[in-house]
């Protein structure tokens, strides 16, 4: 198993078998074996995640309400997961 980079690495160097593991430790699941569809729930909020060719999409609650924010690759691991984990 490949330990993660620096959480200070942009996610574009990232492999993609260790961005699903980084999903996983976050406490996502994912929708299928090979998808790039994932849930995160928390006790506060529930989110849909789609890691994209250009960014990764959060998708926090549904229909009208829904948020959504779009994270291009070039952030760093630490940067999205602290806007991730911050919730809608």
């Amino acid at each position: 198993m490949v330990d993660l980079p620096s959480p200070q690495t942009p996610l574009y160097n990232h492999p993609l078998p260790v961005l699903e593991r980084w999903l996983a430790e976050l406490g996502g699941r994912q929708r299928g074996h090979h998808s790039c569809e994932w849930d995160l729930t928390t006790v506060a909020w529930s989110a849909e995640l789609v890691l994209g060719s250009e960014e990764l999409t959060v998708r926090w609650g549904q229909g009208a309400a829904a948020v959504e924010r779009h994270f291009p690759y070039g952030l760093t691991r630490a940067d999205v997961e602290a806007a991730i984990l911050a919730g809608p």
